[in-house]
């Protein structure tokens, strides 16, 4: 009968694997077994080679933006971009109302776009990880308590409930990305649940308590680890969520505050102009459309590569 080591009971790590058998080669097997899966769906590897590109944009835009994104310019409102009529080669994509080059607002608004979606995923990500890991180990009267206030902020409609928070704690982009986190984090909360009451169960976690490992060890250490995959394709759905919110509550005048570059607020600032410049409003909505579009598409492979009900054989 083989014997299972306390650091092999708590990772949850068996022993059918030859002993000769290196753990860096087992690692590198199940990455590659990962990119197999994941390249295997050629739209998740065409959504993250469309934002590679968005993020390598996002952070060379103070380097290949033509002008400030900021900066003025009262003999150039509302300048048609290069390929039309009255066009102008010092402004690619056209002016905005006041003179704002559309290129140069784009490219820094890739920025704050990911900037917002980093924020809130990663303070959803914590704050449900950790309640979930609470509410699934313990159980009892904590989890009834934990679960049922998640259930009311489910109840409301996500962008309704952040345009609430946001107009309690006042408008800004600041507050908007507190007020996404929290509508998000429901999420995380109860899928982290569900896998720590599946896995709390197995032999590993049982062999962890037997060797004398804590809570908070067996928590974090010995069950967390076995329930990433679902909570990985969690983030990248609600990375793309927090990016549809944010432009939304930008649309609505709660969240970055002109002139801030924001996608969402540039729409806000070009609805007046929709017949009259129809890149105003084009360019930061197609932005939005492609930005979304990759990130879900990722999500969608990682589903297939994470999930092994998904695999396909």
């Amino acid at each position: 009968m083989s014997h299972i080591s306390a650091q092999e009971a708590e990772e949850g790590v068996g022993t059918d694997l030859p002993d000769h058998r290196p753990r860096k080669s087992v690692r590198r097997q199940m990455l590659e077994e990962f990119w197999f899966y994941f390249s295997e769906n050629k739209g998740a590897v065409l959504g993250l080679v469309v934002f590679v590109l968005i993020v390598l944009t996002a952070f060379a835009a103070p380097l290949i933006a033509p002008h400030s994104p900021t900066l003025t310019n009262s003999q150039a409102q509302l300048v048609p971009p290069v390929w039309q009529a009255g066009g102008s080669w010092d402004y690619l994509l056209g002016t905005d109302a006041i003179g704002r080059d559309m290129l140069s607002r784009l490219l820094f608004g890739a920025q704050y776009s990911l900037f917002i979606g980093v924020v809130v995923v990663v303070v959803a990500v914590t704050v449900g990880i950790a309640v979930g890991l609470i509410a699934g180990y313990f159980g009892g009267w904590l989890d009834t308590v934990i679960m049922r206030v998640m259930d009311v902020i489910l109840a409301f409609p996500s962008l309704l409930l952040a345009l609430v928070l946001v107009a309690v704690l006042g408008p800004g982009l600041t507050n908007a990305m507190i007020a996404i986190a929290l509508v998000l984090q429901p999420h995380f909360v109860r899928l982290t649940r569900a896998s720590v009451m599946a896995e709390k169960r197995r032999e590993y976690v049982t062999a962890a308590k037997v060797v004398g490992a804590s809570p908070f060890r067996l928590m974090v250490v010995t069950i967390l680890p076995n329930c990433l995959g679902p909570l990985i394709v969690q983030a990248t759905l609600s990375f793309s969520n927090a990016i549809l919110d944010a432009a939304a509550l930008g649309f609505l005048g709660m969240g970055a505050q002109p002139p801030t570059p924001e996608w969402g607020t540039m729409l806000a600032e070009a609805r007046e102009f929709i017949l009259r410049a129809w890149w105003v409003v084009t360019f930061p909505g197609l932005a939005i459309l492609v930005t979304v579009l990759a990130i879900n598409l990722v999500g969608d492979g990682l589903r297939d590569a994470l999930d092994p009900k998904m695999k396909r054989s």
